[in-house]
């Protein structure tokens, strides 16, 4: 009696591990991001990966370039005259945004790579491209590349955390400092973050980043 042939297994590609890597940390976060996790969603053996990804570092790189990829297919299609410069950025940033919010992980990881993807060279050579055709000298773009910062990215680093001690333990250290602090301890009793939809950071809540970013691109085109 003839058998029914099985169905062709999709072969292994550097593409196919990397979009792995991606949906198990969308999934369970950037610690979950295992060899051997990758290899049983793919079905495949951990040491077998290697052969499209040399090492670990060299899979967290191909992530970062896989998320900015994404990014770019998305802001360049954002098409406006170079006399709209500044709506042009704004738009470009927040989708930027739009899509590090739906891998809340990426900011940790772009932060720790020592090497530059091609495709975040990419996306900065499009914004200083866009910001030198509306009217700015290469002298200010650089300046304004270092005031957005990660903002670029559509995320902004911390400098402290407050919130990892939060709790009823942070609570009480509140009341405790109230009279040395009082500012402080007054200003974060009355601010709340706790959408995680909308936040990469404590302080960098989408109401709070818009501000910034607003407050950067109105002093710049000043300056422009």
């Amino acid at each position: 009696m003839a058998t029914q042939a099985s169905e062709p297994r999709t072969p292994l590609s550097r593409d196919r591990v990397l979009r792995a890597a991606v949906a198990i940390a969308d999934a369970d976060g950037l610690d979950a991001v295992t060899m051997r996790r990758i290899g049983d969603a793919l079905g495949a053996e951990a040491m077998s990966l290697y052969y499209h990804v040399s090492s670990k570092a060299a899979l967290l790189d191909g992530i970062v370039e896989l998320v900015m990829t994404e990014i770019n297919d998305v802001v360049d299609r954002i098409d406006l005259p170079a006399a709209e410069w500044k709506t042009a950025m704004r738009r470009r940033i927040l989708s930027a945004r739009e899509i590090m919010l739906r891998h809340p992980w990426a900011p940790r990881l772009f932060e720790t790579r020592t090497t530059m993807s091609p495709e975040v060279v990419r996306y900065h050579d499009r914004l200083v491209g866009l910001m030198h055709a509306g009217g700015f000298s290469y002298d200010l773009v650089h300046h304004a590349l270092h005031a957005l910062g990660s903002r670029a990215l559509g995320f902004s680093q911390e400098l402290f955390d407050p919130s990892a001690g939060a709790g009823a333990e942070s609570d009480r250290m509140l009341v405790d400092l109230a009279d040395q602090l009082p500012n402080l301890v007054g200003m974060l009793s009355e601010i709340a973050h706790d959408d995680p939809d909308s936040t990469l950071g404590w302080c960098d809540d989408q109401a709070e980043f818009e501000f910034a970013l607003d407050l950067i691109l109105d002093g710049l085109d000043r300056l422009r």
